[in-house]
């Protein structure tokens, strides 16, 4: 299969990756093609971005979490249809899971997609040895094809005239184009990084026209195109959720396909999504509706009550600590919520999840399903993790082995119950992380540990399994 893609890298943070590859995605679709839009590695706000200006949903392609031999695949299945694909990477170009070489960096995601690379340069400040960097950055790994430069942040026409001599005298890599400096693009950030396009709406939707404008005056669009279409066709099998999580022995159909089971005799699983809680992979409610389940948004901070029926809950990251005040105002879905953890039902809560279900968040009363409190610190942490299952759980058993990650700037008191969720061994020490299972609310599971489940499609399908039983219970 031969989708035509390629890779928007950086030497390093701050190059404007974000704007460039969101810009690209949004003017090649304003030419009436379908972009297909990625993101190397965990992040959640970067393809919310790209999924305004695709319109369609933006994917991670993440090594550590789902595993090298899973990339191709889930491009596949994410770019699907598609006329072309832009891969936006994360950090500098080569920089990847610390102490594991390229494993999760974006050379390392372009290599497993055979996709060419355009790296984009921050201009600013240099002049002649902007060919110094790119030609180390070409020449350090010769499996990596850097194939174009796009320079940012450029400040003149008389600057942008040195930086291309430059590079035409010194690298032999072309330059795609040259963007100047535009407080007009600029996207607003705060704690964990960038505002999530779910927050801002309309501003949003300017933010990525304005991305999508810019590039298509300063870009030479047919010359990228021209580039994406150099890459050559992928013999992997598209990532199929189906497949994923069919029983042993079922000759690949799962065990209770959506399109064969009606709405009525399948659990349904309520998502939280919205402003406050934002965060979630594509592939995960994939898998849980692969897996047979009824998967039904809802908004925690506008909704009074679970949708009509909920057989099992899942409330994933975001930022609650934004919408603290709002959150805790809404009490009946809050006593919704512990009541259905105190029935048994099963209830899959990451990061934001885990701070809605505790005690109170900066002070003011959630859920109170779980006996710990929130508060925000000037401390970040962040980092991938492999974790151990310490206890079973409605989504792993004692001894399960997953990789996952963390980012936030909350602290929780205690960080464990008397059955943790996980453990992991950091720097400086051993880890027990998170809840499985209390004594109120037996079926539930909740850590800061985000999971990409296409790494782990058993996940959906062991939550899917308890929903279904306490729906028959």
């Amino acid at each position: 299969m031969n989708i035509p893609r390629l890779v928007v890298a950086a030497p390093s943070s701050g190059a404007g990756k974000t704007t460039i590859a969101t810009g690209l995605i949004a003017a090649l679709a304003a030419r009436g093609l379908a972009v297909s839009p990625h993101k190397v590695g965990p992040d959640y706000i970067d393809p919310g971005y790209h999924g305004l200006a695709a319109g369609r949903p933006g994917r991670n392609l993440d090594a550590f979490m789902c595993g090298p031999e899973r990339i191709a695949p889930l491009f596949l299945h994410g770019a699907a249809g598609a006329d072309v694909a832009v891969v936006e990477g994360v950090m500098g170009l080569f920089d990847g899971a610390s102490g594991r070489g390229e494993l999760a960096s974006t050379a390392h995601v372009s290599k497993l997609l055979r996709a060419p690379v355009v790296l984009v340069v921050d201009g600013s400040s240099q002049s002649r040895s902007v060919a110094a960097l790119v030609h180390g950055f070409a020449s350090w790994d010769p499996e990596v094809r850097l194939a174009g430069v796009i320079l940012n942040r450029v400040a003149s026409d008389r600057h942008e005239l040195l930086l291309r001599e430059a590079l035409e005298e010194g690298s032999g890599v072309p330059v795609l184009g040259s963007v100047r400096r535009s407080a007009a693009v600029a996207t607003p950030s705060r704690h964990l990084g960038l505002i999530p396009a779910a927050e801002r709406s309309a501003e949003a939707l300017r933010a990525v026209a304005d991305m999508g404008e810019l590039v298509a005056a300063s870009v030479d669009l047919d010359a990228v195109l021209a580039l994406a279409r150099t890459a050559p066709p992928l013999t992997a099998q598209p990532w199929d959720p189906a497949r994923e999580v069919a029983p042993a022995g079922s000759g690949g159909a799962p065990g209770s396909a959506p399109g064969a089971t009606p709405d009525s005799a399948r659990p349904r699983i309520a998502v939280a999504g919205g402003a406050a809680f934002s965060f979630s992979y594509a592939e995960n409610t994939e898998l849980l509706a692969a897996a047979g389940a009824e998967v039904v948004p809802f908004d925690p901070l506008h909704a009074d009550a679970l949708p009509e029926g909920t057989a099992g809950l899942v409330i994933g990251g975001g930022f609650p600590e934004l919408y603290v005040r709002e959150l805790s105002a809404n009490g009946q879905l809050r006593a919704a919520i512990a009541a259905f953890a105190a029935s048994g039902g099963p209830v899959s809560a990451e990061c934001a999840g885990l701070l809605y279900l505790g005690r109170e968040l900066d002070g003011l009363p959630m859920c109170g399903v779980l006996d710990t409190s929130a508060r925000m610190t000037e401390r970040l942490t962040l980092g991938y993790r492999e974790a151990v299952a310490l206890h079973d759980s409605v989504l792993a058993p004692t001894g399960a082995r997953l990789r996952g990650h963390e980012f936030h700037r909350t602290v929780c008191e205690p960080g464990a119950g008397e059955r943790p969720a996980w453990g992991w061994r950091l720097p400086d020490g051993p880890r027990t992380e998170g809840f499985a299972g209390t004594p109120g609310a037996a079926n539930i599971h909740a850590s800061y540990l985000h999971l990409h489940w296409a790494g782990y499609p058993q996940l959906a399908a062991a939550f899917t399994s308890a929903a279904a039983a306490h729906r028959a219970g």
